[in-house]
């Protein structure tokens, strides 16, 4: 959604994006810190187009204050073509249409990445650094703190990215120290394959976490220059902190979760 308004100079509140439904063309799944490059640059390439034909519409029509303007003269902003360099000069995306006799302005495009992600690689880059204390005497261990910094391209929502960073640093805690499968090897069962054997991180568990993006973005391979950020938040903070365990304890933990047990 934002994404499209941002393309078409139109509020958010202003743009209704429909998505997973099976009465509409078919889209990749979401799923491998795929969906904003595959989804976002279907939607950024198509709403831009759209964008675009309404300005070219505009500066051929007679009736329309922006009439004889090159296109690259004309600015969008909240739905309203104007003249860059006059302001006051324009129309609202819906007088042209009323103008004209349109009941709307279609366009239609297919996006693919073609040999670009042959020829390139797309991966999203962090450092993860992680401080913790561990207890002499129990071998129980306590995260002080954790900060990430991340290369992901062209970062779309700031504010949710961190958040989504800030949510892979407590699943990353929890791979560490506290989530962990353990089979039945006679027959191959799961012994613990229920919520109230299956510790996650509270927040008494996660005090001080914290994550910046570093500026920049990649339209290589992806028109709106986005990398993923699924994965990318959650794998390094279990080794961040297998790392930090081994330098206050001198052990050197290969299997998660570090349990205390493993550090006696």
């Amino acid at each position: 959604t934002q994404v499209a308004a941002d393309a078409l100079g139109l509020p958010i509140s202003r743009v209704k994006f429909m998505l997973g439904d099976s009465a509409y063309p078919a889209a990749p799944s979401h799923s491998g810190s795929r969906t904003m490059a595959s989804v976002g640059s279907a939607v950024f390439t198509v709403a831009g187009m759209l964008r675009d034909r309404f300005v070219r519409t505009a500066v051929v029509d007679p009736g329309s204050p922006l009439n004889g303007l090159r296109p690259d003269d004309v600015g969008v902003t909240d739905g309203r073509m104007f003249a860059i360099s006059r302001p006051d000069q324009g129309e609202a995306y819906q007088d042209l249409l009323r103008r004209r006799g349109w009941a709307s302005l279609d366009t239609e495009q297919t996006w693919t990445p073609g040999d670009a992600d042959k020829q390139y690689s797309m991966y999203a880059y962090g450092a993860v650094f992680a401080e913790v204390a561990v207890d002499e005497l129990l071998g129980t261990v306590r995260i002080r703190r954790v900060y990430g910094c991340y290369d992901a391209g062209r970062v779309i929502n700031p504010k949710l990215a961190h958040s989504q960073a800030i949510g892979g640093m407590v699943g990353g805690i929890g791979m560490a120290l506290l989530e962990g499968t353990y089979l039945d090897y006679r027959d191959g069962r799961v012994v613990n394959a229920n919520m109230s054997d299956y510790l996650v991180p509270v927040n008494a568990d996660v005090p001080s976490l914290d994550a910046t993006f570093l500026p920049g973005e990649d339209t290589v391979v992806d028109p709106i220059g986005v990398k993923g950020l699924g994965e990318l938040v959650i794998v390094g903070v279990p080794a961040a902190i297998a790392n930090a365990v081994f330098n206050a304890t001198g052990r050197r933990v290969t299997d998660l979760p570090i349990t205390l047990e493993k550090l006696l």
